[in-house]
């Protein structure tokens, strides 16, 4: 049925409105809005704690909200949640298969939980081993296998009942670099084949591969936009320092009036400051009167810069 005729789907893929979710006096997520597209690649961006995974055992019909309203493909949660889990996919850091069954068994039984018939079962499994590269380990025990390799089979089951909404939470903290890329790609052939996608993590790099992004602390959404707009939007300015003493010159910039954060990356300082033309200079000025080298110079934001001058602009505000 196409979006025109069907209301339900010409509406956002997920939307929520005052979502809260309180444990005992601990406000883990605070009056959050949310509105994600159909068929964007959306991120949560944030510390441990921050209310990425509560959220989204919530957008899932997993959690009960304390407070808020949520609608996920058109279904009320947590009224709808039962039939909304037929059309959504979830996925963990944590591997959650059988890991004495074999890759083989694990996906024939997610089939049967999804009530696929064998003959379809036996097509989808292999239309999946074959885009995960899976093929050489459908008779290997799911235990035995690495953590890149545990990684796709997850995918795998997540995806097997082609779900129009996958929530994907930090999926990629368990494995190296280029299991990480892989599995990126892995999720942009899904976008392009038209699911929606939200995934949280706390790698810079993930979150820039978003199509749009919020960045979550302390329960809250403190910024929320494209990755490029967030950048463009960051208040303030970002130089780099290269001096000869780095350790030194970035405990004198800490106490600097219009200085927000500073970090050293390799034999270099990068610094987080306020919009004052002067501060450069001042910058300059304040590392060389301690006897130092300093060369100055203004750097193009990154998302990390803004995930800093976020969340620091909420913790000085609470």
């Amino acid at each position: 049925m196409s979006a025109a005729a069907n209301p339900a789907a010409a509406g956002p893929a997920i939307h929520a409105a005052g979502l809260t979710k309180r444990f005992g006096t601990l406000v883990a997520v605070d009056h959050l809005d949310l509105s994600v597209s159909r068929g964007e690649v959306y991120g949560f961006l944030g510390p441990n704690g921050s209310g990425k995974s509560t959220t989204i055992r919530m957008l899932c019909g997993l959690l009960l909200p304390t407070a808020g309203e949520i609608d996920v493909l058109g279904c009320r949660i947590p009224r709808d949640a039962e039939a909304l889990k037929r059309r959504i996919g979830y996925m963990t850091q944590r591997f959650s298969l059988y890991e004495d069954l074999t890759v083989d068994e694990n996906l024939l039984f997610l089939a049967a939980v999804h009530e696929l018939s064998r003959a379809a079962a036996r097509t989808r499994i292999a239309e999946l081993l074959e885009r995960y590269s899976l093929k050489e380990q459908r008779t290997q025990l799911a235990g035995t296998m690495s953590g890149g390799q545990k990684q796709r089979l997850s995918l795998a089951g997540t995806v097997l009942h082609k779900p129009d909404l996958l929530f994907l939470d930090e999926p990629t903290s368990a494995v190296d670099p280029q299991s990480r890329r892989d599995f990126w790609d892995s999720l942009f052939e899904l976008a392009d084949d038209g699911t929606t996608l939200l995934v949280s993590t706390h790698y810079m790099d993930e979150a820039e591969r978003c199509t749009r992004l919020a960045i979550l602390d302390a329960g809250k959404i403190v910024a929320d936009g494209t990755p490029r707009d967030l950048m463009n939007k960051l208040p303030g300015r970002t130089v780099l320092v290269e001096t000869n003493d780095p350790r030194r010159a970035q405990h004198a910039l800490n106490g600097l009036d219009g200085v927000i954060a500073v970090a050293q990356i390799g034999a270099a300082l990068r610094v987080l400051a306020s919009a004052d033309q002067d501060l450069e200079w001042r910058i300059g000025d304040h590392v060389r009167a301690l006897g130092l080298e300093a060369r100055v110079e203004p750097v193009v934001p990154n998302l990390e810069d803004v995930f800093v001058a976020a969340t620091l602009k909420r913790g000085s505000a609470s």
